[in-house]
């Protein structure tokens, strides 16, 4: 029996939900059979979350990854140090708030890119908070050459273009462009347990029925199929996610970001995540914020959390199970 993958959750903003919905979901026990789960942040930040959340399990403090021990019942973390809970706030953006997150990321990539854990789950950021940190980075803006793959239940959706201007966004829309996400998205989903994905390419013309979608997008899949890649496209926009929901395609391909995110977000917003592709290592987001206005009350929903967890564990897994959670 292979062991069980390591997945490491950094969590997010002390002052937000994200340290509350953590410690919620690996308390469910739903994880106890998926996954040997971490969490990458502070334990007095723990702590507290899990008092206001009324979670019982016990968190134990690691001090590496390489020995997280096999125990279901408690709740690792792996605590960096270097940050006092009694300084943070609920509800409060602060410096100190945005550099633990800055910190606590690194810590998560590096390592993610290591190889020491199997998956990374990126928890709720502020963008105040990192502003206030001296952070210029632009929340939702992916790493040159990766994309952002979003995953609710049956509908696996990924955008060429993420927080762009409109028209930007179109005139990004290139073959070249339209076959490097297309091949990522297809050596991603081989890598997870898919041998011969099924990718629709969304048009980005209504009813894809214009010059556009015939220049642009038609040479990208012709060059996919050549290349072994099951594509198809450009298919028509207001039809293709129903269909990709029926069962006929593994994965869309988008033009830009809200043509698939409505989508995805109505189909089933509470379970959805966001996997970053063409990474070495998995990375998972949740798609909510920090949700200041509850925080430290105990009743933020858990749910998408879990289901970030779950997902990771499951492409970790290479079993081509993933996104039925």
């Amino acid at each position: 029996m292979a062991p069980l993958p390591l997945i490491a959750t950094m969590i997010g903003d002390p002052a937000g939900i994200g340290p509350e919905v953590a410690v919620k979901a690996i308390a469910s026990g739903e994880l106890d059979r998926l996954c040997i789960p971490v969490l990458i942040g502070d334990l007095g930040v723990v702590k507290r979350a899990a008092e206001v959340s009324g979670v019982t399990r016990a968190l134990q403090r690691i001090e590496s990854v390489g020995d997280p021990g096999t125990q279901t019942d408690v709740i690792r973390v792996l605590d960096p140090g270097g940050f006092d809970v009694s300084s943070c706030a609920f509800g409060e953006p602060s410096a100190a708030c945005g550099q633990a997150v800055l910190d606590w990321t690194r810590v998560a990539t590096a390592l993610g890119a290591s190889g020491r854990i199997q998956g990374v789950i990126m928890g709720p950021k502020n963008s105040t908070s990192l502003k206030l940190a001296g952070s210029k980075a632009v929340a939702g803006t992916p790493a040159p050459g990766t994309y952002m793959l979003r995953m609710s239940g049956a509908l696996r959706v990924v955008p060429l273009t993420e927080h762009v201007r409109l028209t930007q966004a179109l005139e990004m829309v290139t073959p070249e462009n339209v076959l490097k996400v297309i091949r990522v998205l297809s050596d991603s989903l081989v890598k997870w347990g898919l041998p011969h994905p099924r990718i629709a390419v969304a048009g980005m013309n209504p009813h894809a029925m214009f010059d556009e979608d015939r220049e642009r997008i038609v040479p990208a899949v012709d060059a996919a199929r050549k290349l072994g890649i099951d594509a198809s496209g450009p298919a028509v926009p207001d039809a293709v996610f129903r269909h990709a929901l029926e069962g006929k395609y593994d994965a869309v391909v988008t033009m830009y970001h809200d043509q698939g995110q409505i989508a995805v977000k109505t189909a089933a917003f509470e379970g959805a995540c966001t996997v970053h592709i063409g990474l070495p290592y998995i990375r998972v987001g949740v798609p909510h914020g920090t949700a200041f206005d509850i925080a430290g009350k105990g009743v933020a929903r858990h749910r998408s959390m879990l289901n970030s967890m779950k997902t990771a564990a499951q492409l970790a897994s290479g079993s081509g199970i993933f996104g039925q959670v």
